[in-house]
């Protein structure tokens, strides 16, 4: 929440008063000019998903040539079934007219099942590619990019916006082209029949088309905007499910309510757009049936009389105007698809353009097995231009050593810690592993000898052992039983009816906040890395739970070089350096009983602290507000 009531134990926000999030930014964008999607830009996309298919669409489109030659043989037959059988009473000629046509008819009902087989399954394939090429293409960009998108919307564009995708490779491509394929060849009989009629209805349909390309062009932005807006939808309503303790403690429910409500009604408006579009399109193609019908049967009636075409030729012309019309008007839906085809492609390009972490040109070292020398060279970092977080960090850290990192929040600790793992990249000066910039690293061969505890621990939706086997999944049975035994695990999971193969839920719901984190503990031991990264890795533990897992992390310790971030200033008295860091700066440096003799900020910090330590209604590491709550 970005405002609160009054704290009158309950009298605060109304439901009805709470802001509506995530919202603002997107209707803002959506109230502006649409974006169009770049052909030019998904041409070689599309190139590329074509490329491999090339000999299964060129055979495709052969048995489509058959498919759509033999279906034009029926009115064909027309012509001399009314001419000459009935006209002329030539009977011997029927059986091979029925002959004729019941053969092409089983070849045009062969050639349609086996296209329907090869091209839909191959779009199936090709949309299942393109979710697997996507999702490791996302898996592979920094974390910045996360940072700026929600994890929502990346689902959504990864399993939604691909789907349209199949009808550049399935039936949808081949209607298209088998519209057109049977309009040119009625076309070409047509006008063999009668110029006249011909030319007059060909005018007719090059206007309809010119309609055609200038409705495509507005409707393409529409199906953009639709899959944005999706997106969008998804993102809110993945963050809300996931956050459903924190919407239900704030009995924000009718208040989510209302923001999918408003997401969805802005999905309806756009979905009525397009299906206003479609209409008028499906209008115009309905009244150029009609006009062109009627303009026939006027100039037909006219010819037949005048002796200048037959019964059955005016019979068989109005069954082939029926073939190249009937295409042309099917465009409308195939072309709207074709159109949403291309315009989630175009999103996914976007995604796809965006440059993975080891494809920057600097990023050219791969490390070997790691000393775990680390050193800051006046390092500055700004999230955003102009707003540094950091300014001018220089220390050292060396193999087996504790570089622990304490300050008020909001200092730049975590920023550190991300640096070190490589997350973000200094904007000025280096970040130096045994001697190598840490910007111009393979990360692949950096981050597997980097083991990491975040401050929120997060667990995947599987067993005990599925989620410490992450970080090692081809350790032994007996490395995996040693993580446990050192992260305390054992103590709990071997009380469980399933023990290790109990399922956590999703985020870890069903352990608690202690069980969640020595699990994220015991997968850094099992990863056995050279730097280990503890940010608040004991914050959710009870005393003699932390007793217990200290001995084991000063265990792991040995060896590494680690870096620590811990609030509680009472376990990092051992560290072999202390970095106090305030407002992006490093204030203070040096072992515990240097920087509490220095009386400083540490020492300022650490009374505080043990003072609140002794007061049983406060919390450990609230220090750093106690002045607020005085003068509040």
């Amino acid at each position: 929440m970005s405002t609160f009531g009054p704290s009158k134990f309950g009298t605060g926000m109304k439901p009805v008063d709470r802001p509506v999030r995530g919202s603002g930014h997107a209707v803002q964008e959506l109230a502006g000019k649409r974006p169009k999607p770049q052909l030019k830009k998904v041409m070689p996309e599309i190139w590329k998903l074509v490329r491999p298919r090339r000999f299964l669409l060129g055979g495709s489109f052969l048995l489509m040539i058959i498919n759509r030659a033999s279906g034009l043989v029926l009115p064909a037959s027309t012509r001399y079934l009314i001419d000459n059988v009935m006209g002329k009473h030539q009977l011997h000629l029927l059986p091979i007219i029925v002959g004729v046509v019941m053969v092409a008819t089983l070849v045009q009902g062969v050639t349609s099942y086996t296209l329907t087989q090869l091209l839909s399954k191959e779009g199936q394939r090709l949309i299942a590619e393109l979710r697997m090429k996507v999702q490791a293409h996302v898996g592979r960009l920094p974390v910045a990019y996360y940072d700026e998108n929600r994890t929502g919307t990346l689902v959504a564009r990864i399993m939604t916006d691909v789907e349209g995708v199949r009808n550049l490779i399935g039936t949808g491509v081949i209607d298209f082209f088998g519209g057109v394929l049977t309009a040119v060849f009625a076309f070409i009989y047509l006008v063999k029949l009668s110029v006249q009629m011909t030319m007059v209805t060909f005018v007719i349909l090059v206007i309809f088309g010119l309609i055609l390309q200038r409705a495509f062009k507005t409707i393409r932005p529409i199906f953009r905007e639709r899959s944005k807006i999706n997106a969008e939808v998804t993102g809110r309503l993945t963050e809300s499910l996931g956050g459903v303790r924190v919407v239900k403690g704030y009995h924000a429910e009718d208040s989510e309510a209302r923001v999918f409500s408003t997401g969805v009604e802005r999905l309806l408006n756009n979905v009525i757009s397009s299906l206003t579009a479609q209409s008028l399109m499906s209008l115009a193609s309905t009244a150029v049936l009609g006009i062109v019908g009627a303009l026939i049967m006027f100039l037909g009636a006219h010819q037949v009389v005048a002796g200048h075409l037959t019964t059955g030729g005016y019979v068989t012309y109005v069954m082939f105007l029926a073939f190249m019309i009937a295409p042309i008007a099917q465009l409308v839906s195939i072309g709207t698809q074709l159109t949403e085809a291309v315009a989630g492609l175009d999103r996914t390009t976007d995604i796809l353009s965006e440059l993975e972490e080891d494809a920057s040109p600097e990023r050219v070292n791969a490390l070997g097995t790691l000393q775990g020398e680390v050193a800051f060279r006046d390092v500055s970092f700004a999230y955003e231009p102009g707003k540094p977080v950091l300014h001018g960090i220089s220390f050292d850290a060396h193999p087996g050593s504790v570089t622990a990192l304490v300050g008020s929040s909001g200092s730049g600790k975590s920023t550190i810690i991300s640096l070190v793992c490589a997350f973000h990249t200094a904007s000025s000066g280096q970040v130096l592993v045994d001697g190598t910039d840490l910007a111009t690293v393979r990360l692949s061969s950096y981050r597997q000898q980097l083991g990491v505890v975040l401050q929120e621990t997060f667990l995947f939706d599987g067993t005990i052992r599925e989620n410490i086997l992450f970080s090692r999944p081809g350790a032994t049975e007996q490395q995996f039983l040693d993580a446990c035994r050192i992260a305390r695990v054992d103590e709990f999971a071997e009380r469980f009816p399933e023990g290790y193969d109990t399922v956590v839920g999703e985020r870890g719901v069903k352990l608690s906040g202690g069980q969640r984190q020595r699990l994220s503990i015991a997968r850094a031991i099992l990863a056995d890395p050279r730097i280990l990264i503890l940010d608040e890795a004991t914050s959710s533990l009870d005393s003699e739970s932390e007793a217990m897992i200290q001995a084991g992390l000063h265990y792991l310790m040995q060896g590494r070089t680690t870096f620590v971030i811990a609030h509680r200033l009472s376990t990092i008295r051992r560290a072999d350096q202390i970095l106090v860091v305030e407002q992006g700066e490093i204030v203070e440096r040096g072992t515990h009983e240097s920087l509490y003799a220095a009386q400083g900020r540490y020492r300022d910090l650490y009374d505080r602290q043990h003072g609140l330590e002794t007061n049983l209604f406060l919390a450990p590491g609230e220090g750093d507000k106690v002045e607020d709550a005085v003068k509040a």
